[in-house]
């Protein structure tokens, strides 16, 4: 039989291996295409916001096979709930295609307590977000440095920074009013430098209001202090009285003023 084929003509022997070329071909596409499943496609669902056992029950019942890929912690979704998914959302895919999926955490991550006091409300409130930490009760108190932190409470108590606190935690703050509870009488500055004028409203808890000059007039800290509002007397020699936290204005000139003539 062997010698039979042998002496057929060559190009008998090449259509015969031409033709098992082709057949083996198709043959291999038809597998590709069983292989690959090649013509069967599937709509990625949205899952954003489900919770994580609803959301990979859907993709089962669709096909697709399911990984958490990573978790982020949100105080606006509930904990075990997809955040983010790739493929995304109305993509259309091989059937069978893995979704990795984004969830919010169960247990929120830890930060260290920024130190706060001293700083205004607004820089404050901007540092808790930064943090991911949220501004709790505000409590205010008689102080002279009006929405200045004077303190920072969590749970409320005093909390010191650098304490570790898990994100999106309440922090309190305690802030000044602007106003103390300190009664006084106002201080006499006519006849002083406006430097140790301003020493003296300092260590009272007052503050520098309106500052006025005379004209031309520049070295402010040597220059006199020649008249005040409010007065320390008004008429009738009735002592004027002050709070911490109030502010005096003053008028500065280059002479001091005698207190005998005013």
């Amino acid at each position: 039989m062997f010698n039979t084929l042998m002496r057929k003509p060559l190009w008998v022997h090449l259509l015969a291996g031409l033709l098992v070329a082709v057949f083996l071909f198709l043959g291999w596409l038809a597998s590709l295409n069983w292989f690959t499943d090649h013509g069967r496609s599937a709509v990625v669902p949205n899952l954003a916001g489900m919770k994580y056992e609803d959301a990979k029950s859907i993709l089962e019942k669709g096909g697709f096979t399911v990984e958490v890929q990573d978790s982020i912690y949100t105080d606006t979704i509930p904990p075990l709930h997809v955040l983010r998914q790739s493929p995304e959302s109305d993509e259309i895919v091989k059937s069978g295609r893995l979704i990795y999926l984004t969830l919010s955490r169960v247990v929120p991550p830890e930060v260290e307590m920024p130190s706060l006091q001293g700083q205004s409300f607004r820089n404050a409130e901007m540092i808790l977000r930064s943090l991911d930490l949220r501004v709790g009760d505000t409590i205010y108190r008689a102080d002279f440095a009006r929405n200045s932190v004077l303190d920072q409470l969590y749970r409320g108590v005093p909390i010191r920074p650098g304490t570790k606190v898990r994100k999106g935690s309440l922090i309190g703050l305690i802030l000044g009013n602007g106003v103390g509870d300190l009664d006084m009488s106002v201080p006499d500055l006519i006849g002083m430098r406006y430097a140790e004028a301003k020493v003296v409203l300092e260590r009272l808890g007052l503050g520098v209001g309106v500052l006025v000059t005379e004209p031309n007039f520049t070295d402010t800290l040597s220059g006199f202090i020649q008249r005040q509002v409010p007065m320390p007397v008004q008429g009738d020699s009735i002592v004027n009285r002050i709070r911490t936290g109030q502010l005096v204005d003053l008028w500065i000139g280059s002479e001091s003023a005698r207190r005998d003539s005013l």
